[in-house]
């Protein structure tokens, strides 16, 4: 690869061959001719600069001609083809109907959150995700918690499961029924559906619920001004590894007045080969559809319905003790926006949410079955909604207020029919019912109040307080639980969150970034109320602990991000991004052996003593995101990423579990409107920093090449090929779960795909 160094490095100190001049325009509102500051400014579909305070622009432009495009949050989108002698030009913004997307960032530098990435490039990755966890694969930061082919969890500089709080639309959330996560929230719905991915990397909000590491809002798509009449696309896709089969159709109308959407996607994937060519148990199916309708009953005022359902069907997972049988769920929305009004109050936000899950699990395929036969039939209901106000008092000061809540509840049994033991087949099989989560639930009741005040034209300061009213109850508990907790009862707890953060924007070429955070975050229901069931990478049952306090995350983070121009006369720029931050954690949830309990299920079995949840008082976190590419020649492109974690659990002398090792990926690109190709090399550190009381052990380091290309032959139709792994690489993420109750595997950690070769078409309309 060190060939491929060279070739970049060559390219990027090439001179530039095109001339460009200068173009100069001004960007006014409609409505009354005032100026708009912070308007984005995109050359060739790339953003050079933004508006000023008095609505001025500058660009560089080549002799031919480029296509500029202007954008601002809640007006129409302006696209031009211009040439340098067009001289100055005035554009005006006209005021779009609003959308319900559930959005945190806006698309304004200067007033978004702190610390925010948001991401869309989905049908220019020209891959066929699993599920929407596959589309975090190549942000900085993120890695993948596998136990195959469909049960993926992303995770965030180690924070992962309820560490994140991970949502659709702006609140939108569907709690998984399995206790061995077969079923997370990013298998509920169609990856396609994802407009794009917002994620603000620590507690620096409170108006999205209790944050304790992260905020991930998955954006659906709602048609605007330019899709008004009958629109839809079909795509479909095939990947090599696995004879895996993607396909999608989406239809929608759309009016001034209202609109109307449905999509449905299947999906069907088969055991993949890993670089050795051992094939992997992970095929699964799905079956999904939407469909979402809007109304807008003035300019300024919108009520949006989304109704989806997931079916999944006969899911191996290498990674877990049993197979998904079924796996349904339905999620229901509801979401209302005024904006506009007069007097202090400005907007008013409402959403409503429902969704459960109906999850069937067993162990027909697997050898523990000569032993047992065992079928888990559960359910997960997940509700909630969210009231929230935004208030000017004047030009300088912005305030969210509101409430929102959150209820999760789960139910079912496993049902064990026990063949034959140690001695031999039983004259009789004998039959066991297991409570898997002793019907309970978690309440959340939540207050909080935002603010942003411009210190100056340059500084934001944002602060903000919350209040959670956390109420859980087991309500049926197994009898050894009751005898090891006998004081169960309804619990209350009260947490305080909050956080304070700077944003310094003297420029659209520099922003600096300083936060504080606290996020508490109340123990999941694995955590409480899990009783002698294999929940973790290891062999070990683990025990659920009601008693447990809530983890505390104080967060500090610093960044720095900006863009330089590479000269006078030319679009090309060096852009950069960093963050630094570090977490001391109060109350860290984690499993540790209780040498004074046996396990229940196999008691023969090593290893025999349990793991029970407990607190931890010493632990810490810090870590960087770094970033840094260039625009040359026009149309090429060359980045770097670095994302680094170093996490200790000084209670036990060890890293916290689930830490990704130092991960580098270079980017090389060419990019045009109608054609594009690019090259990904990811470098990944062995990770010898490890948990064993986890059950980790090190995992060496690779390398992976992945490259892909794409190609608009026409208008509206996409066409794409992608080969990933390109040298067959053999390899595992220091997150992939291990071998699991399998017949042809030990408990060794699962190989990733080998070589893939993947093909992709969409066709709009």
């Amino acid at each position: 690869m060190n060939v491929k160094y060279l070739l970049v490095t060559a390219c990027m100190l090439a001179g530039h061959l095109i001339s460009a001049q200068n173009f100069k325009g001004q960007v006014l509102y409609q409505e009354n001719n005032n100026p708009v500051n912070e308007a984005h400014i995109f050359v060739n579909n790339k953003v050079i600069t933004h508006s000023d305070t008095n609505g001025y622009f500058e660009v560089s432009i080549p002799e031919k001609g480029a296509n500029l495009k202007i954008s601002y949050l809640g007006y129409l989108t302006i696209e031009k083809f211009i040439t340098p002698q067009d001289g100055s030009v005035s554009f005006t913004l006209e005021e779009a109907p609003i959308h319900i997307p559930g959005v945190m960032v806006s698309g304004n530098s200067r007033i978004d959150p702190v610390f925010t990435i948001e991401t869309n490039d989905y049908v220019k990755k020209i891959v066929q995700p699993r599920n929407v966890a596959d589309l975090f694969n190549d942000i900085n930061g993120f890695s993948l918690i596998k136990r195959g082919n469909y049960a993926i969890d992303p995770s965030f500089r180690a924070s992962q499961y309820e560490q994140l709080n991970v949502q659709f639309d702006g609140g939108t959330k569907a709690m998984h029924a399995c206790p061995n996560r077969m079923d997370p929230i990013t298998t509920h719905v169609i990856p396609e559906e994802i407009e794009k991915i917002e994620i603000i990397k620590g507690p620096y909000t409170v108006r999205y619920g209790a944050t304790f590491g992260g905020i991930v809002n998955m954006v659906t798509q709602v048609p605007d001004a330019s899709e008004y009449g009958l629109h839809g696309s079909v795509h479909a896709g095939y990947e090599s590894n696995g004879g895996s089969l993607v396909s999608m159709a989406r239809l929608q109308q759309a009016t001034e007045k209202y609109d109307i959407t449905g999509n449905v996607g299947f999906r069907d994937f088969g055991n993949y080969e890993d670089g050795d060519g051992t094939e992997i148990p992970s095929s699964f199916r799905s079956l999904d559809y939407g469909v979402k309708v809007g109304l807008n009953f003035t300019p300024n005022q919108r009520l949006q319905a989304h109704w989806r359902q997931s079916f999944g069907r006969d899911v191996l997972h290498a990674g877990l003790p049993m197979d998904t049988d079924l796996d349904d769920s339905s999620i229901l929305s509801v979401d209302y926006k005024l904006t506009g009004l007069s007097g202090t109050v400005k907007n008013i936000d409402a959403k409503l949410y429902y969704s459960y899950v109906d999850h069937i699990m067993s162990n027909t395929d697997r050898p523990s079955f000569m032993m047992t036969d065992a079928v888990s039939a559960i359910n997960a209901t997940t509700a909630g909604g969210k009231i929230e106000l935004k208030l000017k008092p004047n030009e300088k000061f912005t305030l969210f207020t509101g409430l929102d809540a959150l209820h999760i509840a789960r139910d079912g049994n496993r049902t064990r029919l026990v063949k034959r033991n140690a001695m031999g087949p039983l004259p009789t099989p004998v039959e066991f019912i297991d409570k898997v989560w002793q019907d309970s639930y978690i309440n959340d009741m939540g207050l909080f109040a935002e603010g942003k005040y411009s210190v100056s034209e340059n500084t934001v300061l944002t602060t903000g307080f919350r209040y959670d009213l956390v109420t859980s109850e087991i309500k049926d508990p197994e009898a050894d639980f009751g005898a090891l907790y006998p004081d169960l009862d309804k619990r209350n707890e009260h947490n305080l969150s909050g956080t304070v953060s700077l944003k310094y924007a003297p420029s659209y070429r520099f922003i600096m970034e300083l936060a504080y955070g606290r996020g508490v975050r109340s123990a999941n229901m694995i955590e409480r109320v899990i009783n002698h069931f294999n929940v973790g990478q290891d062999a070990y049952e683990y025990i659920g602990n009601p008693n447990l306090d809530a983890e505390i995350n104080n967060q500090f983070e610093i960044g720095f991000s900006g863009k330089l121009p590479l000269s006078d006369n030319s679009t090309d720029r060096f852009t950069y991004t960093s963050s630094f931050y570090y977490s001391f954690y109060e109350n860290y949830i984690v499993a540790v052996i209780d040498e004074s309990l046996t396990r229940k299920f196999m008691p023969t079995s090593e290893p025999v003593n349990p793991k029970v949840f407990r607190n931890l008082d010493k632990a810490y976190k810090t870590g960087f995101e770094v970033s840094a590419g260039v625009d040359f020649l026009n149309d090429f492109n060359f980045t770097t990423e670095l994302a680094y974690v170093y996490a200790k659990n000084k209670d036990l002398s060890e890293s916290l579990p689930l830490v990704p090792p130092l991960t580098t990926s270079l980017k090389l690109g060419f990019e045009k409107e109608r054609f594009w190709v690019n090259a990904i090399y990811r470098i990944t550190s062995e990770q010898n920093d490890i948990s064993t009381s986890f059950g980790e052990t090190t995992t060496p380091g690779y390398e992976v090449l992945d490259l892909r290309l794409g190609v608009v032959p026409f208008k509206n139709l996409t066409l794409g090929i992608a080969a990933l792994n390109v040298f067959d690489e053999t390899y595992y993420n220091h997150l992939n779960f291990s071998f699991n109750n399998q017949a042809d595997f030990g408990r060794t950690p699962i190989n990733d795909p080998g070589r893939n070769l993947s093909a992709f078409v969409q066709y709009k309309f």
